[in-house]
């Protein structure tokens, strides 16, 4: 067999926003947690629910959901907030991303990954790695590096600076 035979397979934590299923690369996850309290920050775009307190750090909470013009998440027993690492400009940043639920965590060898839609030029796919295939479903997979804008990601971390101490 040669090298060029060989298929990457990376692990994928796959989630669900409404009745699709998400997936991320795991190493950009680092933990998964219940639905917490989140405290809201006066001024931050909507899809910033707030902050919450992890283990004294101030960590902003985003709504998905709301991020892809969907309705906001809605808290159910299978709610739960993914803290992951987004980098951007150099910079990584932790936050939290809220899902309707975690599904679980797969191998997906890059053959069972398509390429993302190209849909015109007013849809913006480019926060999507591609359409990986499992069970004859399709998951969108994820470039949460993509996800948000230098200028969003900005008002998040001001949004957290601003909550800091009243968080702690």
């Amino acid at each position: 067999m040669s090298v060029a035979e060989i298929a990457v397979t990376t692990q994928y934590l796959t989630f669900k926003l409404g009745e699709e299923v998400y997936a991320v690369d795991i190493s950009k996850v680092r933990e998964v947690l219940d639905f917490t309290s989140v405290t809201k920050v006066p001024r931050t775009p909507e899809f910033m629910r707030g902050v919450i307190n992890l283990r004294g750090s101030v960590v902003p909470v985003v709504d998905l959901r709301l991020k892809f013009g969907m309705s906001k998440t809605a808290k159910t027993v299978n709610t739960c907030i993914i803290i992951m690492e987004v980098r951007v400009d150099n910079e990584t940043t932790i936050l939290g991303a809220l899902a309707d639920s975690v599904q679980e965590v797969i191998d997906l060898e890059s053959e069972h990954i398509e390429p993302a839609p190209r849909i015109g030029t007013k849809l913006k796919t480019e926060f999507i790695t591609g359409m990986g295939k499992q069970n004859d479903k399709f998951l969108i997979i994820l470039d949460i590096d993509k996800i948000f804008s230098t200028e969003e990601l900005s008002l998040v971390q001001e949004g957290r600076a601003e909550a800091g101490e009243a968080v702690l």
